[in-house]
């Protein structure tokens, strides 16, 4: 166990990186790992390439745990990609299973990490609630724009959720109850896990990483997502003006002057709704002048005219992230946004 003094060094250095703050920090290492010497340490008869550093696992208030940095994939020429998990007390030490909930970042597919969203003060602190209802919570990164263009985050947030399936024994899942939830960029992430699986543009094959699980999910929320790429930017043959550049023409591997229509299709969740998609929650934003409320107000109609179960909450006064303002205004909406979130998680995935 770690001693008093290096604890509270690691306490304030997550505290002064902005990261998250916990009252109770607890770090649990496996004594087997611990090398007093050189000699202690293990020599393979070829490279081992698996990190073996000591798991880290945070406990937040009712017996709620997070595992940090937890790596899911490391896809070929990329750096490691890693998730958080926070597991309801008991999660993964007895036979109870419980729902997954996905969150996936926002950040205009440019920037963003696990461990924030809009407003909020302390978004780990809320994951840890929502997994306090009785789900595993998965807070997923994924690769940005920078370091490879859709579908690149796509795939890793579809081999993020086939990883967790892989795991559920280990952590307590009930692999057929999971729910994509995102904000902004990854609401549009969300939204294309919910209505693509099964087209055939996204046959549901397995990674190579975990070949048996599904990618699908049986909920979906999003907050001022993105669903149609193609009333954001010009794609080819379109003469309407508009701009390529920016984090959407990133994202899309853009060309100068238009993207490639089959790209903007197949990013687009609109373009896959059909009556088999899951039930779906958004939540908007009516003055969000950085994605428009018109994003989720036609996702809407074509999920309604589908047969999906599906429902639109528009918060007036606010623009994107639930910004307002008015401090209190964005305190009302964030708060009103988590809130409904919640109830609908259970309502999908039953109650935790």
């Amino acid at each position: 166990m770690i001693n008093q003094p290096a604890n509270a060094i690691l306490r304030a250095a997550f505290i002064r990186k902005g990261v998250f703050a916990l009252s109770l920090l607890t770090l649990f290492a496996d004594s087997n790992t611990m090398a007093q010497s050189i000699d202690d340490v293990g020599i393979s008869s070829k490279v081992v390439l698996e990190d073996r550093y000591p798991e880290r696992r945070f406990q937040f208030p009712n017996g709620v745990n997070s595992l940090a940095d937890v790596v899911y994939s490391v896809p070929a020429g990329f750096r490691p990609l890693i998730l958080d998990l926070y597991l309801p007390k008991g999660a993964g030490t007895n036979d109870a299973r419980y729902p997954l909930v996905v969150m996936i970042h926002g950040g205009g597919w440019v920037g963003g990490h696990t461990r924030h969203s809009g407003a909020f003060s302390n978004w780990p602190a809320a994951l840890a609630a929502i997994a306090n209802e009785g789900f595993v919570v998965a807070s997923v990164e994924y690769r940005l724009a920078g370091e490879a263009p859709f579908p690149a985050a796509f795939d890793d947030v579809r081999n993020a959720i086939r990883w967790v399936r892989a795991h559920a024994d280990q952590y307590g899942v009930d692999k057929s109850k999971a729910l994509a939830m995102g904000g902004s960029a990854g609401g549009q992430l969300a939204a294309l896990v919910g209505t693509a699986c099964g087209d055939e543009a996204y046959t549901d094959a397995a990674s190579d990483e975990e070949p048996a699980e599904s990618a699908c999910v049986q909920g979906v929320v999003t907050w001022y997502g993105v669903f149609d790429f193609g009333a954001i930017v010009p794609v080819d043959g379109d003469e309407e003006n508009r701009s390529v550049a920016g984090p959407p023409g990133q994202y899309l591997g853009c060309g100068p002057t238009s993207c490639d229509r089959n790209v903007v299709r197949a990013a687009s969740a609109i373009s896959f709704v059909d009556p088999s998609d899951p039930p779906f929650l958004m939540i908007h934003g009516i003055d969000d002048p950085v994605v428009s409320v018109n994003q989720s107000r036609a996702m809407q109609a074509r999920l309604e005219k589908a047969g999906v179960d599906s429902t639109l909450i528009e918060i007036p006064g606010v623009k994107h992230s639930f910004i307002s303002e008015d401090a209190e205004t964005t305190i009302n909406a964030s708060r009103k946004a988590f809130d409904a979130s919640v109830a609908f998680i259970k309502r999908v995935l039953g109650d935790g």
